[in-house]
């Protein structure tokens, strides 16, 4: 192939969509260039696709940018083990992506310690069971707290048809997952066991691997193999921050991952499409759409909700003259983990912190407003307050 027209077309912004690329260019073209990926530039995966084949991606389009590890690495000051907002967000984004109805109303309730009344908060509170789960770093990833994890978080709540057997981690049976047509059949069942444990090891194994793209990779597999008749893109998606947890990203737990999903809810699924259906031009499956997907939509926008520079040090100078108390400092520990950049009223934090009276809340918050760190803003009769990130 002349070198000119293959530096044209592996440039191509259309390179994830092989089948546009056949429109735009002779089909000899296209075989030959397919033929120059599979033999020069696919990146072998050690995972395999059903028929046994290698996956493969195209390492020249699927860099991540340092910033985005570095918010996962920015060491949190609060004292929650999982960011209360992050987790709010988290539970009514992964809902709301597979279009199951929650309110947050509901998901607010069952985090705030009260019991479930009904069928979908038993739901929210299987998620909050499942969030804490990956949370704890002592929860290594084996065969066995995969399958603690769906069933805590998922699979106690299913009808009864859509439950795993007894003594069976996977299902037992074919799934497929159909909208106008079949667009994905999963794993035959009967190889489950081997694929999930190739997954086990990956995700255990060292490697030169960005964490970044290796959690995408694991989030991505996952549903491909659709080891579940429910659940399989929750536990995608819970597979992937708890793989981040457990390579040292703390501040995972502070990024509602599904919620930058649900802004993208179509462009996720395309990737997986897109995936599939090169395959069957390629012969190979090339996981890089999806590797794009995350990379352009979720790692290169996530936006952390950080007080300033100037914020910080106003708080430390505080810290270290006395001024501030320590019921004050975990106070506003705890509202950067509970609301982020939301706004808040003072009977509201009262409520959730639990353990500070009302004046204690608003001697805070008026001494954290003169100092800079929160601002106020009034509506009606009522005074709301959010951190200052300026």
């Amino acid at each position: 192939m002349d070198a000119a027209l293959f530096a044209k077309m592996i440039s191509d912004k259309l390179i994830t969509d092989l089948k546009k690329m056949g429109y735009k260019y002779p089909q000899a073209d296209m075989k030959e260039f397919t033929g120059l990926l599979k033999q020069e530039f696919y990146r072998p995966i050690p995972l395999r696709d059903f028929y046994g084949h290698p996956l493969v991606y195209l390492d020249n389009i699927t860099q991540v940018r340092l910033s985005a590890a570095k918010i996962f690495l920015s060491p949190q000051s609060g004292t929650q083990l999982y960011g209360i907002q992050a987790m709010e967000n988290e539970i009514l984004a992964t809902f709301n992506i597979e279009q199951i109805d929650t309110s947050r109303e509901s998901v607010r309730k069952i985090l705030s310690g009260y019991a479930p009344s009904n069928e979908n908060e038993n739901r929210i509170l299987g998620m909050k069971k499942g969030l804490e789960f990956i949370a704890d770093p002592s929860h290594q990833i084996t065969k066995e707290t995969i399958f603690q994890l769906y069933q805590m978080a998922i699979g106690d709540f299913l009808p009864e048809d859509d439950r795993l057997l007894p003594g069976q981690y996977y299902r037992h049976d074919a799934v497929y997952i159909v909208g106008t047509q079949v667009e994905h059949m999963g794993l035959p069942w009967q190889k489950l066991d081997e694929y999930m444990n190739d997954l086990i090891r990956f995700t255990q194994q060292d490697s030169d691997w960005n964490d970044l793209l290796k959690a995408a990779l694991i989030h991505f597999y996952l549903a491909y193999l659709h080891p579940y008749f429910d659940g399989n893109g929750r536990m995608a998606r819970l597979m992937h921050l708890w793989y981040l947890v457990q390579q040292g990203y703390s501040s995972a737990l502070f990024v509602p991952l599904s919620q930058y999903i649900e802004k993208s809810r179509g462009k996720y699924y395309q990737a997986y499409t897109l995936a599939e259906q090169n395959a069957h031009i390629s012969g190979v499956l090339d996981v890089t759409p999806f590797f794009v997907y995350f990379i352009d939509q979720v790692y290169h926008k996530l936006n952390p909700v950080q007080p300033s520079v100037e914020s910080s040090h106003i708080l430390h100078q505080a810290l270290a003259q006395h001024s501030v108390t320590e019921k004050e400092y975990a106070l506003w520990q705890f509202i950067l983990s509970a609301y982020g950049s939301e706004e808040f009223s003072t009977k509201q934090l009262e409520k959730d912190f639990g353990n500070a009276a009302y004046a204690t809340i608003r001697s805070f918050v008026l001494k954290f407003e003169k100092l800079g760190l929160l601002s106020s803003t009034r509506y009606s009769n009522r005074i709301k307050y959010r951190i200052n990130l300026q």
